[in-house]
């Protein structure tokens, strides 16, 4: 099997690095030459929650040749239209995308690569992009041992095919196959909404999120609009590492202690995790923050759910992306509070 790896970045380095260590034939695609030039010279790195070096194969994207067996898309939606156009001419048939992004895009790549191509998967791990050629994972290594991916066709069948790329994907972390992708996917939504938006949005790692008591309700409310709002598209929410992501909506306002409680217990162990949204804006990037956040209010419309909380993030990332700046926890935390106090005295 010859694997590509498009978009070898944080998560893609490690990716990259287990897989190739397993003796798999792949390679890592990037357009960041320094890191390229780095993974080909020194190999993988992975730091942080373990310590590990591979030697990896690294390409940019204008050195693509032949077919790909399996394509893991790790790029940012951002660019999909582009880099999934200029894909086509490296697959057959019975090659296979998966989609391994944040958010809910496997209809679009669906369109533009063919849905006979495309099965979709979650990443449960996070890792943060320390220079050329390093990854630091912050998931505990147990944890990302267990679970580090959810895959699974897109009408929920159980195939040879997605059983071959789980025995792959085995080799970098436990993979589990889901017969309910979106519910799979909106499920991973939900904690990119409450924590890699709030991250951004404020300026912290989840840690800093679960320890102040403004951040951490506002990811429980956050949590709430995304379950509402799910539900009223028809979405059922797939459990993830055995815990039930649903039980986190609000069903009335008191139920907000209890929920902030299980909050705190389920993301202790992604404490470290620093969204790729935030490193973005601290490169003066653009952000997936429309394809994270603003799916909620997006998909709210017409629905009659109110979705405050994810627009403030929404808000508050574009208006960092527009200055080039990085927000700054005391002040971005304000405007939380007063939501918060807005929903405490209802």
């Amino acid at each position: 099997m010859r694997i590509a790896i498009l978009g070898a970045g944080s998560l893609g380095t490690i990716v990259g690095a287990y897989l190739s260590a397993g003796g798999m034939n792949v390679e890592l695609i990037d357009t960041y030459e320094d890191h390229v030039h780095a993974l080909n010279e020194q190999g993988a790195t992975v730091t942080g929650t373990t310590e590990f070096v591979s030697s990896v194969k690294a390409i940019t994207p204008q050195q693509k040749s032949g077919i790909y067996d399996l394509v893991l898309l790790l790029t940012k939606q951002l660019y999909n239209d582009a880099v999934l156009r200029d894909l086509l001419p490296f697959l057959n048939d019975t090659s296979v995308v998966c989609s391994l992004q944040n958010g809910i895009p496997e209809q679009h790549v669906a369109e533009l690569v063919g849905a006979q191509r495309v099965i979709a998967g979650s990443v449960e791990f996070g890792a943060t992009f320390m220079k050329p050629g390093i990854s630091r994972l912050t998931t505990e290594y147990t944890q990302f041992k267990a679970y580090a991916f959810q895959i699974g066709e897109l009408n929920g069948e159980m195939t040879s095919r997605i059983r071959e790329i789980q025995s792959v994907l085995e080799l970098v972390g436990g993979t589990h196959i889901s017969d309910n992708l979106v519910g799979t996917k909106w499920s991973k939504l939900l904690i990119n909404n409450a924590f890699s938006g709030l991250s951004a949005a404020l300026n912290g790692e989840y840690g800093n999120i679960l320890d102040n008591e403004i951040g951490i309700a506002s990811a429980a409310h956050i949590a709430d609009e995304t379950i509402k709002v799910g539900h009223a598209n028809g979405v059922q929410f797939a459990t993830m590492g055995g815990f039930d992501i649903a039980s986190l909506e609000l069903q009335q306002d008191s139920d907000l202690p209890a929920r902030i409680m299980t909050l705190r217990q389920v993301m202790a162990p992604s404490r470290l995790l620093k969204a790729s949204m935030l490193q973005d804006l601290e490169k003066q990037r653009k952000t997936e923050i429309g394809y994270i956040n603003g799916v909620v209010p997006e998909l709210a419309k017409g629905k009659g759910i109110a979705t405050p909380f994810n627009d403030l993030v929404v808000q508050l990332v574009q208006a960092a992306e527009a200055t080039g700046s990085v927000p700054d926890f005391d002040t971005n935390i304000k405007p939380f509070e007063q939501l918060v106090n807005v929903y405490s005295t209802r």
